[in-house]
């Protein structure tokens, strides 16, 4: 199913539908700051499953990340931290980076790295906000599969035409960005830039 939503001001029973697509286990492509991204709901291992397929990666190696609707959600799923990279978070966030931190033990296993740490994303997105909101809780972060030689996909239309029959909705929320999050390593305590992308380095 291709979905328009309003990039602007998200149509309720729309955010509704997908809301109810992930509950049910479903995959869905969505739009964020950056590049749109491949996801589902955090909680629902055979979907978590279906997207390392999909991507065709080993499900042990995938680097997923997930995303929070705001900090004080952020602070369920990652172990507390120090002030200054609190007021880093607060400074970059809602925003286009994505943070490695210490995971909780709310944070689902296969979703940590092998240094019991995970990437947590807050986009300045509407309709990202509205559907983490609405589900209750994060939602899986993926970038799309892709050739190594081909740009990220910008136009929904065309992502439909190639993944609709491996996912169940894809929102066109319009033309995407065709740069990537900035990733950050806070996990030993100072801010380490692991890629460079659409988030400025303010630090």
């Amino acid at each position: 199913m291709l979905l328009q939503i309003h990039p602007d001001n998200p149509q309720p029973r729309n955010i509704k539908t997908v809301v109810d697509c992930l509950k049910r286990g479903g995959v869905i492509i969505y739009p964020t700051d950056t590049i749109y991204g491949i996801g589902c709901d955090i909680s629902n291992a055979d979907a978590i499953a279906r997207i390392a397929r999909i991507k065709k990666v080993e499900l042990k190696k995938a680097q997923f990340s997930f995303i929070c609707s705001n900090l004080s959600h952020l602070s369920d799923y990652a172990k507390s931290v120090d002030t200054p990279i609190f007021r880093l978070l607060k400074a970059a966030l809602p925003g286009q980076y994505t943070f490695i931190l210490q995971a909780s033990k709310l944070v689902p296993k296969m979703m940590k790295t092998k240094k019991d740490a995970v990437g947590i994303r807050i986009p300045d997105n509407k309709i990202c906000q509205n559907i983490v909101q609405e589900l209750g809780h994060p939602i899986m972060s993926a970038s799309l599969p892709m050739d190594e030689d081909v740009p990220y996909l910008t136009d929904p239309d065309v992502m439909h035409d190639i993944f609709g029959n491996l996912v169940d909705i894809v929102i066109d929320g319009g033309i995407g960005n065709t740069l990537a999050s900035t990733i950050v390593d806070c996990t030993s305590g100072a801010p380490e830039l692991i890629r460079e992308g659409a988030g400025k380095v303010i630090w």
